[in-house]
């Protein structure tokens, strides 16, 4: 049998759908590539054929839509035929940027099948997926795992067959183009750097944005407990890995993660020495998420180097078993020996591997032997918050900012990144220069305050001045109070003839679990006196603490007060609080009685020092469409007075959102004419149909039926000419029988004849 088509058609023809093999008879082309380049993952890519320009009936689609992708996340992936096409048989891939195809190595990721009775592993291809029975459809959807980070961009094919016509993965819409999403905003080395080539030191501020919210991940919020703990972390060495995915928890980070405490993180922290150059703490967050205007984001700031040019952190998304946000080992050291200048990023969850707990509050459950730590997905189990049956990647539930604030020491690259780099490196010695207006007199500057720490952790000292005359009333006078950062005696770089201390550790836990108790914190020295003194600043503090003032039955147990949240307003008059939460309600079952939160007024600069004042944003306006693409916006205003200063801050913004898929009902022919009687006398029926057009997608109205009859009766059936002449031959029958029975009663009266029997069985015969 001789088909016209090439070989290598036929081949790709049976490769996609085993059905069409019964059609074709072929002998394969000699390849002249060996090994594993003639296997069939090979053939689908090499082979060849007549092709139809523009074809846009068939698309390969990657739910949501992503132009890049996250490693390691889940993905929804479909093939789909515009109606009224279809398509029989198809193969999908996943391939490298550049590779051929004919190396394991060369595929990226991995399928998952949804519905084995239309999907399967193809047997002599196993990275693909085909068919499992050939015959008319219309879509498939297969998962797809990406790979892991360093993997780069990856095409998603198809493959299809409609007929006897094959559209190949290159054409139209049937090719998806991937890369892995950037983690840095700027030009960084590989992670981590070997080598670092930078000079001095850089100093940076790392400030973290929670987003998540009741409003975003809805699924099993959990309203009265959400935070996030006190986030630790520090800037170290390539020598020493705080946590990464692929490794195991270590004590300090199941700590963290499964109870929110720091203190061991911390302490093994600090063992490692030389290894680290800045411990990052920054405060826990109660509740998880508040509108930025109300508090501000946590931040802290650290310091890199040569040595040490990593930076990792993490905190604790509580309640959770052990789920945890964070960076690991993110380097801030450039190929061309500078300082990188930017780092925003995007987190999601990640599990830690020392609980098997699949929901917020789910009951304490240890992993035995203990998981490696890895990302969360949405599809780790129904019960997650995070779940999702259409796949994809998890929303994320924060955002962290590392910006550089500073440099010092001669830098190596000689050309700064940009103007803003110079303006960064001598912002403090502009502040030094008064900026006063000429109509302005004031009293001098009173004495510097005591510094508000007592310590070695970071507070502020405050100065001020009287306004004394203002000579043009139309110029505001502003600075009548200055702020500077300050820390305890001992603790500055620049005073080396006294005891350099180490920042406190976390305060221990309360010696007792009700009622009156202690707690501890401890420091070591950094640096001893030059004059080799002895250091006589202390190494401990112990203070008491009271975790629940009655210890009856009708007490409850409570946590510790956490820290006071920021003023929530930026100038003048404000208010702060803290938060505790309920560990153990009342044996007796009554309502806890203890406060669980405190506040007080708290004071800032005046307000005529701040010239842009904005209102809270508003809630996000509904989508503007019911379902499918549309637009959401929200808006502020401006709240101070516009003589003070142009403001010129956003005050509307508009973003993407995404409802379900718009429900498509099913689309019918129009009713055909109804057909003839199919009888032609008597009792009968007629019919008419119609045909579906189109099928219902996404919920749509289903298909209404597709046939309808009603009966018929065009006339009542008589009997045919026979019937009439077999009655009037039985009538002539009946008569002669008659004429001669009344002859034989005649002759009865003539000797020696007798008259005939009647055989009568209960009637007379007729």
């Amino acid at each position: 049998m001789t088909t016209g088509l090439h070989p290598r058609f036929v081949l790709l023809l049976c490769f996609i759908s085993t059905a069409a093999c019964n059609t074709f008879a072929f002998t394969e082309e000699p390849s002249d590539r060996g090994g594993k380049a003639d296997g069939y993952c090979s053939r689908v890519l090499r082979a060849q054929s007549n092709r139809k320009e523009g074809n846009s009936e068939f698309r390969l689609r990657v739910e949501g839509d992503p132009e890049s992708y996250q490693p390691g996340s889940t993905y929804r992936v479909t093939v789909t035929a515009a109606s009224p096409s279809y398509f029989r048989g198809f193969t999908l891939i996943a391939l490298k940027d550049g590779a051929e195809g004919d190396k394991d190595e060369d595929y990226a990721g991995n399928f998952q099948i949804i519905d084995e009775e239309e999907t399967q592993f193809m047997t002599n291809c196993p990275p693909a997926v085909t068919e499992s029975t050939p015959r008319r459809r219309t879509s498939i959807q297969v998962f797809w795992t990406a790979p892991p980070s360093g993997s780069g961009c990856v095409f998603l094919k198809a493959s299809i067959v409609q007929k006897r016509i094959i559209y190949f993965q290159d054409e139209g819409l049937l090719t998806k183009k991937l890369c892995e999403r950037e983690s840095l905003y700027g030009d960084t080395t590989d992670k981590p750097l070997l080598d670092c080539c930078a000079c001095g030191t850089a100093k940076y501020r790392v400030t973290f944005y929670g987003n998540w919210s009741e409003k975003i991940h809805p699924k099993d919020y959990p309203r009265r407990a959400n935070h996030w703990s006190a986030i630790i972390g520090s800037s170290h060495s390539k020598n020493y890995v705080l946590w990464e995915y692929g490794g195991f928890a270590s004590e300090g980070v199941k700590q963290v993660a499964e109870l929110g405490s720091p203190v061991k993180m911390e302490e093994e922290i600090r063992q490692k020495g030389d290894e680290v150059l800045t411990v990052i703490k920054m405060k826990a967050q109660w509740p998880a998420w508040q509108p930025l205007n109300v508090r501000a984001a946590p931040s802290a700031e650290f310091s890199v180097d040569r040595a040490r040019h990593l930076m990792s952190f993490l905190t604790m998304l509580g309640p959770s078993p052990d789920w945890n946000v964070g960076l690991s080992a993110e380097d801030l050291c450039t190929k061309e020996c500078g300082w990188v200048q930017k780092v925003v990023q995007d987190l999601i969850p990640w599990d830690a591997g020392t609980d098997s707990g699949v929901s917020y509050e789910s009951p304490n459950k240890p992993t035995v032997p203990q998981d490696k730590i890895r990302p969360l997905t949405s599809l780790d189990h129904p019960q997650s918050p995070f779940y999702d049956p259409e796949g994809g990647a998890i929303t994320p539930v924060a955002r962290v900012m590392v910006e550089r604030i500073a440099r010092k020491g001669e830098q190596c690259n000689i050309v700064p990144d940009n103007v803003d780099d110079i303006v960064a490196d001598i912002a403090q010695e502009e502040k030094e220069e008064d900026d006063t207006p000429e109509t302005c007199i004031y009293s001098n500057w009173s004495p510097w305050s005591a510094c508000s720490s007592a310590t070695c952790e970071k507070g502020k000292r405050m100065r001020q001045r009287m306004l004394k005359a203002q000579l043009d009333l139309s110029v505001p006078c502003p600075h009548t109070q200055d702020f500077e950062p300050c820390m305890g005696p001992g603790c500055s770089d620049e005073d080396a003839s006294t005891c350099m201390m180490s920042e406190w550790i976390t305060w221990s836990p309360c010696s007792v679990s009700c009622g009156a108790g202690t707690r501890s914190r401890e420091r070591y020295v950094k640096q001893f006196p030059d004059d080799g003194s002895i250091c006589t600043l202390p190494t401990e503090e112990t203070e008491n603490c009271v975790v629940n003032e009655e210890c009856s039955p009708s007490s409850c147990l409570v946590t510790e007060w956490g820290e006071w949240d920021v003023c929530s307003a930026t100038c003048g008059l404000g208010m702060k609080r803290r938060e505790r939460m309920v560990k153990m309600p009342p044996a007796d079952g009554s309502i806890c009685g203890a406060e669980v939160l405190e506040v007080e007024k708290c004071m800032m600069p005046e307000c005529h020092t701040i010239p842009c004042l904005l209102t809270p944003w508003s809630d996000w306006s509904d989508c503007s469409v019911t379902c499918g693409k549309g637009l959401r916006t929200r808006q502020r205003m401006l709240k101070s007075p516009v003589e003070l200063g142009e403001c010129t801050e956003e005050l509307e913004q508009v973003e993407k959102c995404m409802l379900p898929e718009c429900p498509i009902d099913c689309v019918m022919s129009e009713w055909s004419e109804w057909s003839e009687c199919n009888k032609s006398c008597g009792k009968g029926h007629t019919i008419r149909t119609r045909m579906v057009m189109l099928e219902p997608q996404f919920g749509g109205d289903p298909c209404s039926e597709g046939i309808q009859r009603k009966k018929c009766k065009i006339r009542k059936c008589s009997r045919g000419q026979g019937n009439s002449d077999e009655k009037k031959r039985r009538k002539e029958q009946r008569d002669k029988r008659r004429s001669k029975q009344g002859r034989a009663e005649g002759n009865s009266e003539h000797p020696g004849e007798q008259s005939p029997k009647l055989h009568c069985h209960g009637h007379q015969e007729s």
